[in-house]
């Protein structure tokens, strides 16, 4: 297969040429938006990030994307020096010198900065924590269901490295992509340490079976905002839903599959392991869950 598509395929936009980017308390153009060789993200991938939606002027979910942020650097002991009103501020500011107000897209990042020597030790971070928000114009253009590959890459116990961390260090993800690539597929289907289906390599993973919606049990899965909102609507609107184990077995069987992020809400998945799921196009579950996820949204970004 040559025509790859990404779970976060996006209509070209040349707007993005010439956008703001907020970095350390300024907003400053594209070209400008440098950070040092020394810093411990670049160096060693020490940091934590968001992915956040706007839609009609409102960022959908940000309270819960600004509890998992907080949350995520609490765990690995990172100061992000920024109340929680002040990293929506610089949000909402660096939206507003943009212009923009919907179909766009933001990646907000915090590592913990500039280190004096280039070793690993945290206690060589000691300028305070690099904070940037990218905000891009982005329309999702994913032209058909998208094709999964199971990979060897796992995702580990919370141990080695939590899965509900949004962590910079994605190598293990990275490297899950390109094996699914190399086997002609468009993103990468990873099982948890028990060889049970968990998640691809940047979403969250649902199949369909008679109606009731899968997904794993949460042990090892990313701790998807989008995931929580489908559980919820499926449990809103008496659709049986199942946090569990399961197998690839009982994935190829699938009457429908669809994975979740904050970019691509709901994609349908048409084939796993060159096995067609159902009919290979989106399935009336699916169908229904984006309906009832629009509707959401509408409601909380009136």
């Amino acid at each position: 297969m040559t025509d790859h598509v990404t779970t976060h395929q996006a209509e070209e936009d040349a707007r993005n040429d010439q956008i703001l980017i907020y970095l350390n308390g300024q907003i400053v153009p594209k070209e400008a938006a440098k950070v040092s060789v020394y810093d411990s993200g670049f160096m060693l991938g020490d940091g934590v990030w968001e992915g956040l939606r706007l839609y009609n002027g409102t960022w959908a979910f940000l309270d819960d994307h600004m509890d998992r942020l907080f949350e995520a650097a609490k765990a690995i002991d990172l100061d992000i020096g920024m109340t929680r009103e002040q990293v929506i501020s610089a949000l909402l500011e660096t939206q507003k010198a943009n212009g923009m107000v919907a179909d766009a897209h933001a990646r907000l990042m915090v590592t913990r900065g500039v280190k004096v020597r280039p070793f690993q030790h945290p206690s060589l971070s000691r300028s305070g924590p690099t904070v940037a928000i990218i905000i891009e114009h982005s329309r999702p253009s994913i032209p058909r269901p998208i094709t999964l590959a199971t990979v060897p890459h796992i995702r580990g116990l919370p141990m080695s490295q939590d899965p509900k961390l949004n962590s910079h260090s994605k190598l293990n993800c990275i490297l899950a992509c390109i094996a699914a690539e190399k086997a002609g597929a468009d993103e990468a289907l990873m099982l948890d340490v028990h060889g049970f289906v968990n998640t691809t390599n940047a979403c969250n993973f649902f199949i369909v079976r008679k109606g009731a919606v899968w997904t794993s049990t949460g042990d090892y899965c990313m701790n998807g905002i989008t995931r929580g909102k489908v559980i919820a609507l499926c449990r809103a609107n008496g659709i049986p839903v199942f946090e569990r184990n399961y197998s690839l077995v009982d994935t190829y069987g699938a009457d429908e599959a669809f994975l979740t992020g904050t970019f691509g809400a709901q994609t349908p998945v048409g084939m796993i392991d060159g096995r067609q799921i159902g009919d290979g196009q989106m399935g009336p579950v699916t169908k229904r869950l984006r309906e009832l996820y629009k509707a959401l949204i509408e409601q909380e970004c009136a």
